[in-house]
């Protein structure tokens, strides 16, 4: 959620996001944006300037006729997610350039109505835009509701994997780690191996990062990724992914491919509540836990899952 506009605590703009009361949401960070204008972005404890990935930048301006610089200082799933909007700025902006991630400037690329891509870091200093603005600021900014949020997929792209042979079986890829910054996000890898049980599938074991170490199953084959742009490719030629809440799960999901998110509990506030589609992502379904840390009956729901859909 960093660099969105909302209140600090940010419980009442959550509880709107959650429930998909979005215009409530905008009302609500419309009214910390106003209390911004003419403070200097300063930390409120020590009185030092703040770093440029915490400043706030976009004061409300529209981009009518303007260069318009899209910054992207937070996760690399939340830029995959929130790329969505930037064609929605075309039909007023002049040209518009992405600063981001160096790993994901070639799918951002891909992007329509991207100019322009610079990488975060090395070329922060030369971004300029006659508005500046936070990729997750956009849907605020752009007054998103459930009824306009754009959800057509893929909007990015990338070429897949050749096919090696005939396909004679199903192909599903399984990520069950997420980000260390949040551990209850993840499957034991212990349990999502018993989903390899069914023989009838052709597994992959697309976990990429640390996670990857932790698993000890010795069914599913295990494709070379050195970076995210073949993790990209690998993933547009399966069947089906099943992972946790994570960047594959938005890189899926922007690709089109069909996708099955484990969650726990405490969902983050972009999954909504008491749903199991989702309105960012057509071909996605959801897999809830319905006791906090029970991840046993989420895997057994996938397994039966599984079998119905691939028998």
């Amino acid at each position: 959620m960093q660099n969105m506009i909302c209140p600090d605590p940010p419980e009442q703009w959550m509880r709107a996001m959650r429930r998909g009361e979005w215009e409530s949401a905008w009302r609500i960070s419309d009214r910390v944006l106003a209390e911004r204008r003419g403070l200097e972005p300063r930390d409120i404890h020590t009185g030092q300037w703040l770093p440029r990935h915490l400043q706030w930048v976009w004061n409300g301006a529209p981009f009518t006729g303007e260069r318009v610089l899209v910054r992207c200082y937070h996760g690399l799933g939340d830029t995959i997610q929130f790329a969505r909007f930037v064609p929605l700025l075309k039909p007023a902006a002049t040209h518009v350039t992405v600063l981001g991630q160096a790993q994901l400037l070639p799918l951002v690329r891909t992007v329509e109505g991207v100019d322009a891509v610079l990488q975060l870091d090395d070329c922060a200093h030369e971004a300029q835009g006659e508005v500046e603005i936070e990729i997750m600021e956009l849907p605020h900014a752009l007054r998103i509701t459930l009824s306009t949020l754009p959800a057509e997929v893929p909007y990015i792209h990338v070429n897949p994997k050749p096919e090696r042979g005939k396909r004679r079986r199903p192909r599903v890829g399984l990520v069950w780690q997420s980000g260390g910054w949040d551990p209850a996000r993840s499957v034991p890898p212990g349990l999502m191996e018993q989903l390899t049980r069914l023989q009838e599938i052709d597994f992959r074991i697309v976990q990429r990062g640390p996670g990857l170490a932790s698993w000890r199953g010795v069914v599913g084959d295990i494709p070379v990724m050195h970076d995210i742009l073949e993790e990209a490719a690998e993933l547009s030629g399966l069947d089906l992914l099943v992972c946790v809440d994570t960047l594959s799960a938005h890189l899926a999901g922007a690709l089109g491919v069909p996708t099955w998110v484990l969650l726990p509990l405490q969902a983050d506030w972009r999954w909504m509540e008491e749903r199991e589609d989702t309105p960012w992502y057509p071909t996605m379904r959801l897999f809830r836990q319905s006791r906090d840390g029970d991840w046993e009956s989420v895997i057994a729901r996938v397994a039966r899952e599984l079998r119905r859909r691939f028998s």
